[in-house]
This record gives structure tokens, C-alpha cells and sequence, in this order.
């Protein structure tokens, strides 16, 4: 959250108010309509010490609190908000894994001091799709109306999986790999209920919607923002015995999760052991959400290569990224087919326009089109960028005729 509150319901912090303020302004200044993200993973660190952050229901209080300050500040001038980025992220590496703050899990999942991680996911997800609807809830009563052409929705890290054999069971595991995924979170959302195959599988362990929420839950958001990388093989766990892998347990949805198939990668390995090269995983995303949720307006609010930092390299082949190029132009090419298919897709970031400090990796990555020397802080563009620019330039609509795209992706 940004830090623009003085303790729990003290007073706004106007200094806080007026960076942004200034932020925002220069943005639209350059002609830049703003794209606002009320929470990227960190919560403050007075609600964690004082009642555990995302596991306590009080934070659904101070979120709606907090949101409806921004609304009212800057709702004048930023027409797309943003609750959470990758609110399923930080339930699974936060609480189950204990890979990101607040590092909490159970002694099977991790390495923690603290945590439950047949539990706590769940609590934390619930207050989190709870805070989102109260904020939605504040916007559309208080703020929409009067800020028109404002609109509001959620971003979700969004994985494809691929099933692994042709079988009933692994494209059922397929299936249940997105609920416990990424439908976690947007089925209740915008359906009002938890996805089926969860509570088929999870009974009690996920906590009941009360009439009261149903009613805020439901057209709980204008856009879904989807943030895609990836694509996985899953296979069924739930009639098979798996070995060892991620995915397997109960609490996860009973599936593995594996790069690999017949010994064979699902796409071209990268620097990162996270990221395979699939732009299939686009179009077959996109054409998924669209199917299962009405083809609800979409934002492709993130998609690039990231590469490892190499601080002995000489600059021109920290600038020559032609992989980046290529994976781009193989992913933008999959997100026009499934347009083409009537996925209704409004616009598309890369990540990221600069070299960042990428969370728990800080400089190690670089996912930047513009080279960022950490020293000097000089800005240099790759080729990706100088690409990219061209691209936009000449392609300034996602409803362009194929042929004149294609030749532009061959530029």
C-alpha cells in the first residue's frame, strides 16, 4: 500500500498525498494516462505487527480505508484502478511456501519460524477478495459516477497449464491447476462463490461468503489484468500416485507441475527457472478467460523476459537483446490471434520499460527494455526498446489488419 496514512486511521500523510499528486500530474503531462495499483505484495508494517496484516478481518476495514483515500485524492485524474497485483502470489509465497514476506509456513512446505500452510492461504485470500469488494464497493457508490469513464478491476499472475497426456484425468488436473491458481480468486469475484473443484476437494478449509459480501461481490470489477510469463505441463495427482513436486498436496489441488514432458521442455528455457518461452500460453490464456468469465474486458498488465545480470559483461551485449525481441514478437503475435478469436483485449504493457529491482531478486534480473547502469543510473535504450518503439508507432490498434501486423513483427 503506498504509504500515504499516518498509523491506523490517523491522519493523511499530506506529504505522501502531494508526491503523488505530482507523479500523476507528470504523467499526464506526457501524455500517459496513469495505471494505478492500490497494493503490489507489501502491506504496512504497523497492520502485520499489530493484528497479522492479510490473516486478521480487520484488514478488510483499513484496505477500504486506505483505497477510498486514493479514490478521493486522485480519482479526478486516474481512470483505471488496480486493488491488488498477484494477490495469488502472495498467498502461496507469503503463507504456504514462505518464499516472500511475511515468510510464514508450515515445516513440510518451507522453512519458517511461523505459519500454517494447509490453512493460512486460504484465511489470507478470503480477506483479500473481501477487501477488494469493499473497495469496489466504496468506488462504485461513491466515486464512478462522478469519474467518468473510470474503471476498476484486479490483476492476477496468470499461468497456463497445460495438460500433460490427452487423458480425462490430466486435463481435469489441468483444470484444477487454474482454480487453485488463479480462479481462486476471480471466481468469487465476479461469480459471487468459490470454484468447484476447490470446494469439492477443500470442504471447510475455505471460509463461507456471508449474503452481505455476496451482494458487493457480485460485478465485482470492471477488467481483469493478467500478468503472463509462462506455461506448465500438469499432471493428475488425485488418481496417481506423483512424486515429490509442487502441486501434489491436498491443500494445493492434487496436480504436479512440470517444465517437463518426455524429457522434453515445454518451451525454450531462459535464464530464470521459472520462465519457458511458450507464447501458445497466450492465446490459450486469453481464450480461457474469456470463455470462463464473459468476456469480461482484458489488460495484459504485464509480459516480457527477464535475463540474469551480468556485471562483467560489456555493455553492447547487455544492449543487443534480440531474445527479448523474439519473445515479444512470438507473444504479441499469439495475443492478436486470440483478438481475432473476440477476446476483448484493451491494451498491453511490457515489463518493464526500465532495468528494476525485481522483489526478492533486487538487481539480479533484468527484465528492462532500457538499460539501467546501477552505479550512474544512466538509461540507455536495448534493441528491444528502439523495436518496441517502432512497433507502437506504427501499430497503434489491436484491431489493425493481420497483414499490415505481420509485417510490422517482421521488422
Amino acid at each position: 500500500m503506498v504509504e500515504i496514512c499516518l498509523g491506523k486511521f490517523g491522519d493523511v500523510n499530506m506529504a505522501g498525498i502531494r508526491h503523488y499528486d505530482n507523479l500523476i500530474n507528470s504523467l499526464l503531462g506526457k501524455g500517459i494516462e496513469p495505471f494505478v495499483s492500490l497494493t503490489h505484495y507489501d502491506i504496512p508494517q504497523e497492520l502485520e505487527d499489530k493484528y497479522g496484516g492479510w490473516l486478521s478481518s480487520q484488514v478488510q476495514k483499513d484496505f477500504a480505508y486506505y483505497a477510498n483515500i486514493c479514490f478521493k485524492y486522485y480519482g479526478d485524474r486516474v481512470k483505471y484502478w488496480v486493488t491488488f497485483n498477484e494477490p495469488n502470489v502472495v498467498a502461496i509465497r507469503g503463507y504456504r511456501s514462505g518464499i516472500y514476506p511475511p515468510a510464514r509456513c508450515s515445516g513440510s512446505f518451507g522453512n519458517c519460524s511461523s505459519g500454517d500452510s494447509e490453512r493460512e492461504p486460504f484465511i489470507v485470500a478470503h480477506n483479500m477478495i473481501l477487501s477488494h469488494a469493499a473497495a469496489v464497493d466504496i468506488y462504485r457508490t461513491k466515486y464512478q459516477g462522478k469519474q467518468n469513464a473510470s474503471y476498476i478491476g484486479i490483476v492476477m499472475n496468470a499461468v497456463w497449464y497445460e495438460p500433460i497426456s490427452n487423458s480425462s484425468e490430466d486435463r481435469l488436473a489441468a483444470q484444477r491447476a487454474q482454480s487453485f491458481y488463479m480462479n481462486w480468486f476471480l471466481d468469487p469475484i465476479i461469480f459471487g462463490k468459490y470454484p468447484q473443484e476447490m470446494k469439492d476437494i477443500l470442504g471447510s478449509l475455505l471460509p463461507p461468503f456471508s449474503k452481505d459480501y455476496f451482494k458487493k461481490l457480485k460485478n465485482g470489477l470492471d477488467f481483469i489484468g493478467v500478468n503472463h510469463y509462462t506455461s506448465f505441463f500438469v499432471k493428475d495427482c488425485l488418481h496417481s500416485t506423483c512424486e515429490q513436486g509442487p502441486g501434489i498436496s491436498k491443500t494445493e489441488g492434487y496436480y504436479l507441475r512440470t517444465a517437463l514432458k518426455n524429457n522434453a521442455l515445454i518451451g525454450e528455457s531462459t535464464a530464470l527457472d521459472w520462465l519457458y518461452v511458450y507464447p501458445q500460453g497466450m492465446e490459450k490464456m486469453v481464450i480461457y478467460l474469456k470463455n470462463r468469465y464473459n468476456n469480461i474486458p482484458l489488460f495484459i498488465t504485464e509480459n516480457g523476459l527477464g535475463v540474469m545480470n551480468q556485471p562483467d559483461s560489456n555493455i553492447d551485449s547487455c544492449l543487443n537483446d534480440e531474445k527479448r525481441i523474439e519473445y515479444m514478437k512470438s507473444y504479441l503475435d499469439a495475443l492478436l490471434s486470440a483478438i481475432r478469436k473476440g477476446a476483448d483485449v484493451r491494451g498491453y504493457f511490457a515489463w518493464s520499460l526500465l532495468d528494476n529491482f525485481e522483489w526478492l531478486s533486487g538487481y539480479t534480473i533484468r527484465f528492462g527494455l532500457y538499460h539501467v547502469d546501477y552505479v550512474t543510473l544512466k538509461r540507455i535504450p536495448k534493441s528491444s526498446a528502439k523495436w518496441y518503439k517502432q512497433f507502437i508507432s506504427n501499430f497503434t490498434s489491436f484491431e489493425e489488419d493481420a497483414t499490415s501486423y505481420h509485417m510490422l513483427m517482421k521488422q
